[in-house]
């Protein structure tokens, strides 16, 4: 058992303890031979939200992460978990971790591993919490039944798939009522079943009234259960707020299907509709951003001017071309 899975063994849940946010930082910094890895980093995650934390491989992510489970010391900020400054380790004890993939015995069953895992965590949580005068053991069947894992309790972690492993370290994590939700790449590795289940997961637990903060470069993933993200660089924040406000940044992208696509490009230039240097043509397919969204003028005027329309709208930006933008790395978006 490592320091870290004793640190988190167990809590008693504190809803309503702490207001607006769950995770707060200020000014954070950490540097590693002069470097720093993460620089003056105010992140603030708002309670009840699925938070996707994003950035290429190498922006301070994970350096963050350990910084705000009391991992890795900064070298200047403050961290403040659920209220409380991340120094007073009892504050822990209601945050749940599943990190750097999970880590059980694999010859013995997903329950016999659970159980094994509370028998090392309670003595621990106990020390963690010595106020706490009657913290019961934890229900491993509801752990178990809460992942969707009951059916398997009895079938050998080795014979388990990736994506079972996965809701079993996160069965482990929730065997005490917790507030928080770390998981860090949560669905690295997994199959497209796999995926599915651990999303599926995460949704269910924050509809349980749980935060949950998700560390991914899977921006389909984060764009379909996330309702808040933050965005690194280089070690340095380059936005937080709501994915709807992310992807509002960019305007919609207007979208026709037409056979006379260079006729409708000429008119469409000729009137000042789009702006040339955005224009893409594919086959009888034309898109670009759009200088005005009036679309009904749009396409009144391709009509009078004789261009037959196929289809036409306008296209909502997705998280991944708003995160290109930004950052200028689709070498490393997934």
């Amino acid at each position: 058992m490592t320091e870290l899975e004793q640190t988190l063994s167990s809590g008693t849940s504190n809803a309503g303890a702490y207001q607006d946010y769950a995770i707060e930082t200020k000014s954070l910094t950490k540097a590693f031979s002069g470097r720093e890895a993460v620089s003056d980093l105010s992140l603030r995650v708002p309670v009840g939200s699925i938070f996707g934390f994003l950035g290429p491989n190498g922006s301070g992510k994970t350096t963050t992460i350990r910084m705000m489970l009391g991992l890795v010391s900064s070298n200047k900020g403050d961290i403040t978990i659920l209220g409380q400054p991340v120094e007073q380790l009892n504050q822990l004890a209601r945050v749940g971790v599943v990190v750097e993939g999970p880590g059980f015995y694999p010859y013995l069953s997903g329950f016999d591993n659970l159980q094994r895992f509370a028998e090392v965590s309670y003595p621990a949580q106990k020390r963690l919490n010595p106020e706490t005068s009657k913290l019961r053991r934890p229900d491993i069947l509801q752990s178990l039944e809460r992942v969707g894992l009951v059916g398997a309790k009895d079938k050998k972690y080795r014979a388990y798939s990736l994506g079972m492993k996965q809701r079993l370290s996160i069965a482990a994590a929730l065997m005490w009522p917790r507030d928080l939700l770390v998981l860090d790449e949560p669905t690295n590795g997994l199959d497209p079943q796999g995926i599915v289940e651990v999303r599926e997961l995460i949704t269910s637990l924050n509809q349980e009234g749980m935060t949950i903060f998700v560390s991914s470069h899977i921006l389909s993933e984060v764009e379909m259960i996330c309702s808040h993200i933050a965005i690194m660089r280089d070690g340095v924040l380059q936005f937080q707020g709501s994915v709807e406000d992310f992807k509002g940044s960019l305007s919609k992208e207007f979208s026709l299907v037409t056979s006379q696509v260079d006729l409708a490009k000429e008119i469409l230039v000729r009137f000042e509709f789009i702006d040339l240097h955005s224009c893409k043509i594919e086959g009888n397919h034309l898109t670009a951003q759009l200088s005005s969204e009036n679309i009904e003028e749009i396409v009144k005027t391709l009509v009078e001017q004789g261009v037959g329309i196929r289809s036409v709208g306008l296209v909502e930006p997705s998280l991944e071309d708003a995160f290109v933008a930004l950052t200028g790395r689709s070498s490393n978006v997934s």
